[in-house]
Formats: C-alpha cells, sequence, structure tokens
C-alpha cells in the first residue's frame, strides 16, 4: 500500500469516531442522565485541558524516533477511555473515562497532520488528499449512526467509537509509512521551543484567527442534535445534514483547494472568507430555520471548517521555525480544537439552556473576533 493510502486509511478511522462522537455524543451524555449544563461542561473540559495537554503531548511523542509510535499508543488509550464509559454505570466515571478518550483522540489530529504533512512533502502528493478521505469517512460514520439510531439502542455510540479507536491503534503501529524524526532532542529544549513559539506574537495573532473562527463550531458540536430533534428533525435526518456538510467539505479539499492554491489566492484572504461564513451561518441557525434552509446552511461548514482548517495549517507551517512543527501545529490544535473552542462549549451548555437556539448569535461574535485577528495578519505573512 502506498504511503498515501496508508496516511487515508488512518484520517478514515480517526474521523469516522469523530464522525460518531461529535453530532451524538451529548444524545448518549442525555441517556445516561447529564443535564444540558453538564454536557457542555463535559465536552469543554478536555478542550479547556489541552492547553496543558496539548503542550506535553507534543513534547512527549517528539521524544519518539518514530512519529507513528505516540499515534499508536494514544489510539490505545482511546480504545480503553471509551470502554470504560460504556461499561461503567457511574456518572463520575464515566465523565472521567470521555475526558481522558477525548484528550487522546484530539491529541491524535494535529499528531497525525504534523505525519502526514512530512510524508506527503518527501512522497510528492498533496496533504488534502489523505485529510480528505477523513472527512469522506465522517460522512459515513455520521450518515449510518443516524440510521442505526432509528432502531438501535444509543449505546451504539459508545460501541462505535471504542471500536474505530482500537482498529486506529492496530493501524497506526502496523500500516503507517515510517518516518524516523532523526535526531531527538531533550525534554526540556522541545519545551524551550514551545515556550518561544507561544511568545511570538505574530504567531499567537495567527493562533488567535484561526481559533476563533474554528471554535465557532462548539454550539453546533454540541447542541446541533438536541436543537434540531427539539424542532422535531430525527436522528436520521440529523445524520444526514451533518453527512451533507462534510460532503461539500471533502469537494472543497479535493478539488477548490487545489484550484486556490494553482491561482494563487493566499491562505489568508481564505481565512477571512471562512470568518464571513461563520457570521452569516450562525447568525442564520439562531433563527431555528425550516429544515430545507438547514441544507444551504449546512454547506457553508465548507467555508467555515474546512477553508479555516487549511488556511489554518498553511499559515502555521509557514510561520513555524525549522524543526518546530510539530509544537506549531500542536498549538495550532490546541488553540483552535482546545481552549477556544473549549470556552465556547463550555458557554454553549448555559446559553442553550437559557436562550436556546439564540445561543447561536454569542458564535457570530466569536466570529468578528477571529476576523478581525486575520485582518492584523495583513501584510506580516512572509
Amino acid at each position: 500500500m502506498i504511503a498515501a493510502g496508508r496516511l487515508a486509511l488512518q484520517y478514515v478511522l480517526l474521523f469516522g469516531a469523530n464522525g460518531i462522537s461529535l453530532p451524538f455524543a451529548g444524545l448518549w451524555l442525555t441517556a445516561q442522565g447529564f443535564t444540558a449544563v453538564q454536557i457542555g461542561g463535559l465536552l469543554a473540559a478536555p478542550m479547556l485541558a489541552r492547553v496543558v495537554t496539548g503542550p506535553v503531548i507534543a513534547v512527549w511523542a517528539d521524544g519518539f524516533s518514530r512519529r507513528r509510535v505516540p499515534i499508536a499508543l494514544l489510539g490505545g488509550v482511546a480504545t480503553a477511555a471509551y470502554l470504560s464509559a460504556g461499561v461503567s454505570d457511574s456518572l463520575m466515571l464515566q465523565a472521567l473515562a470521555w475526558f481522558v478518550a477525548a484528550t487522546a483522540m484530539a491529541g491524535l489530529i494535529p499528531l497525525t497532520d504534523v505525519f502526514a504533512l512530512q510524508v506527503a512533502r518527501r512522497s510528492g502528493f498533496s496533504f488534502s488528499g489523505p485529510r480528505g478521505f477523513g472527512s469522506a469517512a465522517f460522512v459515513m460514520a455520521s450518515m449510518g449512526m443516524g440510521a442505526l439510531l432509528a432502531s438501535a439502542p444509543i449505546d451504539a455510540v459508545v460501541i462505535a467509537v471504542t471500536v474505530l479507536s482500537g482498529v486506529l491503534a492496530i493501524a497506526a503501529a502496523t500500516l503507517l509509512p515510517e518516518d524516523a524524526v532523526g535526531q531527538v532532542t531533550r525534554a526540556r529544549d522541545r519545551f524551550a521551543g514551545v515556550g518561544r513559539l507561544g511568545r511570538n506574537p505574530i504567531f499567537m495573532t495567527a493562533l488567535l484567527a484561526v481559533g476563533a473562527i474554528q471554535a465557532t463550531h462548539g454550539f453546533l458540536y454540541a447542541f446541533s442534535a438536541i436543537a434540531w430533534k427539539a424542532q422535531g428533525i430525527d436522528e436520521r435526518t440529523t445524520g444526514l445534514l451533518w453527512a451533507f456538510s462534510v460532503v461539500i467539505e471533502i469537494g472543497f479539499m479535493w478539488w477548490i483547494e487545489p484550484w486556490r492554491r494553482a491561482r494563487g489566492i493566499s491562505a489568508l484572504t481564505m481565512l477571512g472568507i471562512g470568518g464571513v461564513a461563520a457570521v452569516l451561518r450562525w447568525t442564520a441557525l439562531a433563527m431555528m430555520p425550516p429544515l430545507w434552509m438547514l441544507w444551504p446552511l449546512q454547506a457553508l461548514h465548507a467555508l467555515t471548517f474546512a477553508a479555516t482548517f487549511l488556511a489554518g495549517v498553511e499559515i502555521v507551517e509557514r510561520l513555524a521555525p525549522p524543526g518546530q512543527h510539530t509544537a506549531a501545529q500542536t498549538l495550532n490544535s490546541v488553540m483552535a480544537a482546545g481552549v477556544l473552542i473549549g470556552l465556547a462549549t463550555l458557554a454553549a451548555g448555559p446559553l442553550y439552556a437559557r436562550f436556546g437556539s439564540l445561543g447561536y448569535l454569542a458564535m457570530s461574535g466569536l466570529a468578528i473576533v477571529g476576523l478581525v485577528a486575520a485582518w492584523r495578519l495583513k501584510g506580516r505573512l512572509s
């Protein structure tokens, strides 16, 4: 199997698990007895903790001479934690296990991205190709789980993510391409490199711009399924809505992104487009639009997520000093998929409990923050 195919398989397993957990975690947690505020806090906790766990995982991962080893180990941790959440009857133990599993799965994303970027550069293929297969897996998983939940018990959610995490760990250990890191530096030096990035104002402004726009998805991830069910939209349709958004995302990654690069459209421009789309999307969703309108709003996911994500990866890659790409992409993930989306998700619980779908308006405001930060980067990217 060629390197691109092996990476595509890894992304399929990783985002297949996410395609189940992101849309349906809230429903599973509700069935266990967690309240809306507790769900918001539980989903936000591993994101907020990433300000610590993210750099620690990055430094730990860079201590291995083979990049695939920490990926396999984190997959094993996620498998054990999801299994523990599924078999436990204690809400406290379920919350702790979910925290560990979510932390491990979140740590896998930047590690896999850095791995894929390095292998793609060395082998001469586009990073967005294998990554697009991950998005395709997200579609299939969300559609499949939505259909399955029409007749199966809600525990199918945790069973599925446990199985996919286990297969991911095995595939990482046995199928990922060999990719030696080279000379492994001391942990002290690796932590120092993270600190230098954190003190770079241009780099941190870039992380704020990308992270704020990405974080606006927090309300959608935590409460879209619950809000749509309250409108009378069933789980099968919810799965189709999520799947549709990611189908459009795949099209963006496979066709629009290469077109963008060929035309020389800057990553910063795409980041701005993604931010404007986010303001429009969340403002419209706040109005509880009818089902027919949800489809074009879900299509905006190609801009609010895919365009923002790919622009962020490119901007961070350009700003990262030599030898610090793992730390740089991890900090990007910590900000975008950790601290900021964690705060947004934490706020989503009380917002939904008090205002219902109007809580999306707070996400529109956060997107504007990202746009302002992106504007400040104009002329500062070499």
